[in-house]
Order: structure tokens, then sequence, then C-alpha cells
């Protein structure tokens, strides 16, 4: 089962309005409700960290103090950044899981900067609230494709071994089946 989207979005919107207590409570959800694959192992753990980091905001080691969130540009080149080493396979799939949480993360941030840049003198809250709504959707949307990606993946993995081991049965058969080839011990009688 793919992580469902709804929690995480839901997730972001609770971090990033610093509603800690609820967003714990989602993430309780969410763990409950994910496979135990290493990418999904990776993608939680990035979530949680990314609550620790808002929660304890007085690290001075941890990504989110040392970045500014209301930069637009700063947050896009991150995201890139991120989607970069989520993509790369010379990572293992519990580190791409981890960096994709963070991209999708840097997306949410630069929707909400975006957003509250165009709605000066508009109704702040109700615009805030459908831009939260749209990058929810918007990250659900990638989290799904994401997942579909990586089930096809798994799908090709199976049918590969499926057909080496079928091969490899043909190659056993083949092998029993075969006549003895005569030695020249034989010819000699």
């Amino acid at each position: 089962m793919p992580i469902p989207s709804v929690y995480v979005a839901r997730f972001f919107q609770l971090v990033t309005a610093r509603q800690f207590a609820e967003a714990e409570r989602v993430l309780q959800r969410l763990r409950q409700r994910i496979q135990t694959t290493e990418w999904n192992k990776g993608y939680f753990q990035a979530l949680y960290g990314m609550l620790l980091a808002q929660k304890n905001n007085d690290d001075r080691y941890a990504f989110l103090s040392n970045t500014n969130l209301s930069d637009r540009k700063e947050l896009q080149t991150h995201r890139r950044e991120f989607l970069k080493q989520a993509r790369n396979r010379v990572h293992a799939d519990y580190d791409r899981g981890y960096f994709t949480a963070w991209a999708s993360y840097m997306q949410v941030l630069a929707r909400l900067q975006f957003s509250a840049d165009e709605t000066t003198g508009k109704s702040q809250q109700g615009k805030e609230v459908k831009t939260q709504a749209e990058a929810g959707r918007e990250v659900a949307e990638e989290v799904k494709e994401k997942t579909r990606e990586r089930s096809r993946e798994e799908e090709k993995k199976e049918i590969k071994a499926d057909t080496e081991k079928s091969e490899l049965k043909k190659a056993e058969t083949a092998e029993r089946t075969e006549p003895r080839q005569s030695t020249l011990f034989d010819f000699s009688k």
C-alpha cells in the first residue's frame, strides 16, 4: 500500500502552521498505514525529522533553521537538489525516500510563500488555506506518481526474477534429458 498522500499533505500543513500536537497524531496515523519498505522508512524518518526540527527551533545545525523559508528561489533550489538526490540510483531506497520527503516539503513551503506574496491586501487566511490545499493536492499527486513508479519497478524485478527461474528450470530439465555423450572408452568395445 502506498503512502497516503492525504496524511502527508495534512502533516506538511500542520508543521508549517506549528501545530505540533496534531502533526504528531497525523504522523502516528501515517506510521500505521504505510508498508515497511526501505523507501517508506526513509520518507517517514524525514517527516519525523521535520517535525523535530520545527519543534526545537533553536538548533543551529538543523537544515530548516539555517534556511530562509521566505525566499522562494532558495526553496526551489533546495527542492531541485533534493529531487536530484532522490533520483540518484547510487543512493539506497531509504535515502531516496528521505530526499523525496524533503523535496515535497520544499515544494509546499515555496507554494505557501508564493501565496503569501500574492495575497497582500486580500483575505490572507482564505487564500492561504486554498493554496495549502492546492499544494497538498500537488504533493499528493507527486507521491502517487512516485509510488506508481516504485510499483512498476518492483513488478519488473519480479517478472525478471520469474523469467530467470523459468530459464533455470528449462536448463536443468534439458540437462537431465540430454543423452550422455559417448566416451572413447565406449567406442573401444
